[in-house]
């Protein structure tokens, strides 16, 4: 009981500094409706970089990405990792600097505002579209990161799964609506350095417990599949509960891990040309000259992070084989590991860890999707003439109904975040990731194509989800990868088939091109 205060104390502690950074920021972030869904493009490089990945990996990182690892071996949570990496530095590479500099002459603050004056819309289809979409995928995804509060708060304090999601829920709403964009990403910041910080501690003080990282290797080499990248380990399970015979979890023959599973996992890789909250520190960045720092020390992060929480996942099958038995519990075992290796004091700050990592994802979904209602449906489509302070009193009406529903969603504690994640990681990458890229890139894209793209490539998500990928065998792949491609296809097939963009259009794209 006195190890379970000390924890809470230290978390409290760190809910209160999170809090603090939003009250600084508060009178900035209400100045106008750019400062609070942009921070006015005033983001350093440091800031830029560290937020970007912070709100990107979000507690699956901690949680999700573990638990795939300890559950089923590495191959599963490399590939996928690999694919993350790779997909993080194309982006940071290729999609920054033009973004930045496009996003500022067509005077966007937002993404759907982003694509719809791209194609100098006078109708906002395409900004209506954009923001319906985001409000679905970032309502699943807030309720991913509201699974990862009440898992971390029921497991830590023994109390009910649904208050603690709904106690979490409620602190990231009232920190997001003080702040905004900037308290966001200023916070996120400190977030993604408690985040790197808490699993290094965890990944060293864990493998020094299970006897070194010989014992760690042995242990799961003596799984069949556990630690093959081309390989899978296969728990045995009865209703979902892996069995447990004399102290020792049980394990099929190996299973296969072909070619079809490794382009699906890497294809979460793609996800990242559409994902609106790292696109959007590409707007928000000061200057583009300095997107090049920003990406080496993005890289980093996130090379230092995915390897450590896949090992991480390792080590807790080396300490707790038969601790976790379900797919769902075993996200859990970071927060196994902490609480059972380190000081109370240092395990509430790991943690806060976790914490952080779900409030710098979540804050970053709640405002994507408020600002898309208010600023793209509202003001842009419903009430042309609405006023900057109008605009924010709806896009906090918006924040507490989109957590209402992510709540919601966010009921069943069996969910697996990783699951729920993978989702709408899919929903965004299809939606706008192709419309992304052939906006920078192609000239020919017109208004029409990236209409077709947006709708066929969203579509092709729950199609593929639920109706095509149950068949099983080939058609057994992530829906990223088919609903992306699909995407690209409808793109380029009606933007030729249909009128070309007017010169206005094609003047502004070689200006961009040519940093004009």
């Amino acid at each position: 009981m006195k190890d379970t205060v000390q924890i809470m104390i230290t978390m409290v502690i760190y809910m209160i500094a999170v809090i603090a950074i939003g009250l600084a920021f508060a009178k900035k972030a209400n100045k106008s409706s750019e400062d609070y869904f942009l921070g006015g493009r005033t983001l350093g490089p440091w800031v830029t970089a560290m937020s970007a990945e912070a709100s990107d990996m979000s507690g699956w990182l901690l949680m999700g990405l573990p638990g795939v690892a300890y559950w089923c071996g590495i191959a599963d949570a490399s590939w996928t990792a690999i694919g993350l990496a790779l997909g993080t530095y194309i982006n940071w590479l290729i999609t920054s600097k033009r973004l930045r500099r496009y996003s500022e002459k067509a005077k966007a603050i937002t993404l759907p505002e982003f694509f719809s004056n791209r194609f100098h819309e006078k109708g906002k289809v395409i900004m209506t579209i954009a923001a319906l979409f985001i409000l679905i995928f970032f309502t699943v995804y807030a309720a991913s990161c509201l699974v990862t509060c009440g898992k971390l708060f029921s497991t830590l304090f023994g109390f009910d799964y649904v208050p603690m999601m709904i106690v979490g829920a409620v602190f990231v709403l009232v920190y997001t609506i003080i702040g905004g964009f900037l308290a966001e990403s200023a916070s996120d910041f400190m977030q993604a350095c408690v985040m790197i910080v808490a699993l290094i501690v965890v990944v060293v003080t864990g493998t020094v417990a299970a006897g070194g990282l010989g014992a760690v290797l042995d242990n799961a080499k003596s799984i069949p599949g556990f630690m093959e990248f081309f390989g899978i380990a296969t728990p045995v399970t009865v209703d979902g509960v892996q069995q447990v015979v004399n102290g020792e979890p049980q394990f099929g023959p190996a299973g296969e891990y072909g070619f079809l599973n490794i382009i699906s996992m890497l294809a979460w890789g793609l996800g990242y040309f559409g994902m609106p909250q790292v696109l959007l520190r590409f707007m928000a960045i000061r200057s583009e000259h300095e997107l090049t720092r920003s990406r080496r020390i993005a890289t980093v992060w996130v090379l230092i992070s995915l390897v450590v929480a896949v090992f991480i996942g390792v080590v807790g099958r080396a300490l707790y084989p038969v601790a976790l038995t379900t797919a769902s519990s075993a996200e859990n075992i970071f927060i196994e590991l902490s609480t059972n290796l380190l000081p109370p004091l240092l395990a509430g700050l790991v943690m806060a860890g976790i914490l952080a990592a779900t409030i710098s994802s979540s804050d970053s979904y709640l405002l994507i999707a408020a600002s898309a209602f208010s600023k793209n449906i509202y003001q842009g489509l419903l009430h042309k003439k609405a006023t900057d302070k109008q605009v924010l009193m709806i896009s906090r009406i918006t924040l507490l109904v989109i957590t209402a529903i992510a709540i919601v969603i966010a009921l069943d504690e069996n969910s697996v975040i990783f699951s729920i994640v993978s989702f709408a990681w899919a929903g965004f990458g299809a939606t706008f990731g192709p419309l992304m890229l052939m906006s920078l890139f192609w000239k020919r894209i017109n208004r029409a194509g990236a209409i077709a793209g947006m709708i066929s490539g969203g579509v092709m998500v729950f199609v593929w989800n639920l109706l095509v990928r149950p068949l099983g065998g080939i058609w057994d792949i992530y829906e990223l990868l088919p609903a992306f491609l699909f995407s690209c296809l409808c793109i380029v097939v009606v933007s030729l088939l249909t009128a070309p963009p007017s010169k206005e259009i094609q003047k502004e794209f070689d200006e961009v091109r040519q940093g004009v």
